[in-house]
C-alpha cells in the first residue's frame, strides 16, 4: 500500500508539473499578446487603427507567440525531466536537488523576464525611428561607445528604462507565484491532480520519465510551427496591405532570433536565378555624357559633397515642404536639380557607402562594417586621388562610429576631422558631437579661402594649395533626438530640424558665393537617407526620394534633371562630367550618357526592397516573399537580380 501512495504521489506530481510547464508558457503568452495593443497605442500620434485592427493583430499574430513561449519552457522542461530522474534517490538527495532547482528556475525566471521586457520596450521604442521590427541590425549600434544614446535624450531613456523594469518585475512575479504554488501543491495529498490520477498508481518514476520525454516532440513541432516543410516565420503572421498592422503582429523576440544568425556582417545568400539568367549589363553606360552640366572654365574644379543627415525628399519641395526647406528649393532651381534621385538605403552607413562608392545597399548588411571588403570597393575619392585631387572628409560626430574611419581611409581619404579636433565646448553644442552651424564656419574656413584665420595647428586640414581638392562633409544636427540651436520655427521637433540644416547651407552658400574659391567648385548636395515621419513608412515612395543639387560657379547653367537614378549613380555621373572612366564603379550609372537607357531606383530596407520604373513604385517584402505594392512583377524580378548581383559580387571581393 505504501508503494502504491508513493507512485500516486509521483503520478500526480508529473501530472502538475506538466499542467505548470503550460501555465509557464501561458505567461510568456500573455505577455505577448498584450504588448501588441501597447505596441500600438504607442504608434498612435502617426498611425491610424481602429478597434477590429487591434483585434486582428493579436489574433493573426498569436501563432507566432504561442511559438515563440516554447523558447522559454525549454530549460523549465529539462528540469521537469530531471525531477522524474531525481524521484529515485534516497529521500535526502532528492531535497538537495530540488532546492537546487528551485534556484536555478527562480534566477532563469529572472533572467528571461528581463529579456523579454527589453525585447518589447526596445522594439516599442525603435519602431518610431526606424520603421521595423526589432532585429539583429540593432547589434551594430551596440559597439561600446554609447554613440547609439546620443539619438535620444536622458530623459527617453530613463523613462523606457523604468518601463522595462516594471514590465520584467511583473513577468517575475507572475512565474514566482506559479513556481510557488507548484511547490505548496505538490506537498499535498488530496491535491487536485492527485485525486485525478487515483486510477494511475501502475505508473513509476521511470514511467513517468518516459511520459516527460513525450512531450520533446510535440514542444519540438510547437517551435518550428508545425509538421509541414515550412518552418516557423515572420511572414507567417501577415496578413494586412498595412504594413504597420503587420509589423504590430510580429513578435519582437522572434524577429530578433530569427535574424541573429543573420548578422548584419555576413553576405546573405539571395539565390533567385540560375548564372545564365542573369543580366550583365544593367550599369553599363561606357560612353560619355551627351550634356555638359559643367563649364571647362576651370579643368579640374575642385569639389565639395555636402551629404546631408536624413533630409529626404520628405521635408523639402519633394514632399511639400518647401517651407521648411527655401534654401535647398532656391539652390535647386538656380543649378542642376535631380529630381527624380532616390535613396539607395535607410542609414548613414549603407547611404554613405552608396554615394561615395556607388555600390548598391543590402537589406541587412552593413558593407562598411566589413574592413576586408571597403578596401577592394571602388571610391569617388580614390579615383580624384589618382587624378591628383586631395582629398578630405569632415564630420562634427565620431568618425569611428560603424566604421567610418576605416572605410574612408581604406577608400583614399587622405584627412579625417571629427569631432576630436574641435574644443570641448564644442563638441557639446549637439547630441552627437559639433553642431552644424559650427562644422559649416569650419568648412568655410577650409574651401573657402579664408585660411588665415585659423590657428596654426588646424593648417593640417587644409586642402594642398597646389592641387585641386575634393571635400565630403557630412551633416549631423538632423538627427534623433532632433534639438538644435536655434529658435522653434515649427512645433514639429522634425520640421525645425530640418529648417535649421537648411538655414547652415543657406549661409554657408551665401558666404562661400562671394569668394574666389566658388568660381571653381562644383558643390553637390544630397541626403544620405529619408526617415520614418508620420505614415511615410518603406510602403510610401517618397520614403526614399531625395533630392539631388548641383551648384557652384562651375555650373554651366540651370538644368532640371527628370531621369530616374540612385544616389549610387552620383559616381558614374560626377566621373563622367570631369571625363574620369569609372569603369571600376560597376554597379553606378552615368545618368547623363547615351548608354543610359533603361531607368530605374532602387531602395532596400531591412524586411524587402522597392523598385521606382517606368510601371511606377513596387514594393516587395523579403519576409513573405510577395509583392506588397504596385503591378508589376518585371521590377521585383529588377530588384531580386540586383540583390543576387551585388551579393555575388562582395561575396568575391
Amino acid at each position: 500500500m505504501a508503494r502504491e501512495q508513493k507512485w500516486k504521489r509521483i503520478a500526480a506530481d508529473t501530472f502538475q508539473q506538466w499542467c505548470w510547464l503550460v501555465e509557464v508558457w501561458l505567461a510568456f503568452v500573455a505577455a505577448f499578446v498584450l504588448a501588441k495593443p501597447c505596441f500600438m497605442l504607442y504608434q498612435a500620434s502617426a498611425q491610424q487603427f481602429t478597434g477590429s485592427d487591434v483585434i486582428s493583430v493579436v489574433g493573426h499574430g498569436l501563432s507566432l507567440d504561442l511559438s515563440t513561449s516554447l523558447y522559454f519552457i525549454l530549460l523549465p522542461y529539462l528540469i521537469v525531466l530531471l525531477s522524474r530522474l531525481v524521484s529515485l534517490l534516497p529521500k535526502k538527495g532528492q531535497i538537495g536537488c530540488f532546492r537546487l532547482f528551485r534556484i536555478i528556475l527562480r534566477c532563469y525566471f529572472a533572467i528571461a523576464s528581463v529579456l523579454v521586457a527589453v525585447a518589447i520596450v526596445v522594439d516599442t521604442s525603435l519602431y518610431e525611428f526606424w520603421g521595423f521590427k526589432l532585429d539583429a541590425s540593432v547589434l551594430q549600434f551596440l559597439d561600446g561607445t554609447g554613440h547609439a544614446l546620443t539619438s535620444v535624450s536622458a530623459g527617453f531613456v530613463a523613462v523606457r528604462v523604468l518601463v522595462t523594469l516594471i514590465v520584467a518585475g511583473i513577468l517575475f512575479a507572475v512565474l514566482s507565484k506559479l513556481l510557488s504554488r507548484t511547490e505548496s501543491g505538490m506537498k499535498k495529498e488530496d491535491s487536485m491532480a492527485g485525486r485525478i490520477l487515483q486510477r494511475t498508481s501502475y505508473l513509476s518514476p521511470l514511467t513517468s520519465f518516459v511520459f516527460t520525454i513525450l512531450l520533446l516532440p510535440l514542444i519540438i513541432i510547437g517551435l518550428r510551427g508545425g509538421t509541414s516543410v515550412s518552418t516557423t516565420n515572420v511572414g507567417q503572421v501577415y496578413f494586412s496591405q498595412n504594413q504597420f498592422l503587420n509589423h504590430s503582429a510580429v513578435n519582437p523576440v522572434f524577429s530578433f532570433l530569427s535574424s541573429i544568425g543573420k548578422s548584419t556582417n555576413d553576405i546573405p545568400a539571395y539565390r533567385f536565378f540560375n548564372e545564365e539568367e542573369l543580366p550583365r549589363n544593367l550599369f553599363h553606360t561606357p560612353r560619355g555624357p551627351e550634356s555638359r552640366c559643367i563649364t571647362a572654365t576651370t579643368n579640374p574644379p575642385n569639389i565639395l559633397l555636402i551629404i546631408m543627415e536624413s533630409c529626404g525628399g520628405q521635408f523639402t519641395e519633394l514632399g511639400g515642404n518647401a517651407h521648411v526647406t527655401p534654401n535647398l528649393t532656391r539652390l535647386a532651381h538656380e543649378g542642376v536639380y535631380f529630381t527624380r534621385c532616390y535613396a539607395n538605403s535607410w542609414r548613414t552607413d549603407r547611404g554613405m557607402l552608396s554615394i561615395m562608392s556607388g555600390y548598391p545597399a543590402l537589406p541587412k548588411t552593413s558593407v562598411m562594417k566589413m574592413p576586408s571588403k571597403v578596401r577592394t570597393l571602388p571610391s569617388i575619392a580614390s579615383t580624384l586621388q589618382r587624378a591628383g585631387y586631395s582629398t578630405t572628409f569632415l564630420y562634427g560626430g565620431d568618425a569611428n562610429f560603424t566604421n567610418t574611419r576605416g572605410y574612408l581611409m581604406a577608400t583614399g581619404v587622405e584627412t579625417i576631422i571629427s569631432e576630436d579636433d574641435f574644443t570641448n565646448e564644442e563638441r557639446g553644442s549637439s547630441k552627437w558631437g559639433v553642431c552644424d552651424s559650427i562644422t559649416f564656419n569650419r568648412l568655410f574656413n577650409m574651401v573657402g579661402e579664408e585660411q588665415r584665420f585659423l590657428p596654426q595647428e588646424e593648417q593640417r586640414f587644409l586642402p594642398k594649395k597646389t592641387a585641386p581638392w575634393f571635400t565630403t562633409f557630412l551633416t549631423l544636427s538632423s538627427h534623433e533626438p532632433w534639438t538644435v540651436p536655434m529658435p522653434t520655427r515649427f512645433a514639429d521637433e522634425k520640421l525645425n530640424a530640418f529648417y535649421y540644416l537648411d538655414r547652415c547651407i543657406g549661409r554657408f552658400i551665401e558666404r562661400f558665393r562671394k569668394t574666389e574659391a566658388w568660381k571653381k567648385t562644383l558643390v553637390i548636395i544630397i541626403p544620405d537617407h529619408g526617415i520614418l515621419y508620420k505614415d511615410q513608412d518603406e510602403t510610401k515612395e517618397i520614403r526614399s526620394h531625395i533630392p539631388m543639387i548641383w551648384t557652384g560657379g562651375v555650373v554651366s547653367q540651370p538644368m532640371q534633371i527628370d531621369k530616374l537614378c540612385n544616389q549610387s549613380d552620383l559616381a558614374a555621373t560626377l566621373l563622367g562630367q570631369l571625363g574620369l572612366p569609372h569603369d571600376d564603379f560597376t554597379f553606378s550609372r552615368d545618368i547623363l550618357s547615351p548608354d543610359y537607357t533603361r531607368p530605374f531606383a532602387m531602395h532596400t530596407f531591412p524586411e524587402g526592397f522597392s523598385v521606382v520604373d517606368e510601371s511606377g513604385f513596387n514594393v516587395y517584402d523579403l519576409n513573405t516573399q510577395h509583392q506588397t505594392i504596385g503591378h508589376s512583377p518585371e521590377a521585383i524580378r529588377l530588384g531580386k537580380m540586383i540583390l543576387q548581383l551585388t551579393a555575388d559580387d562582395l561575396r568575391s571581393r
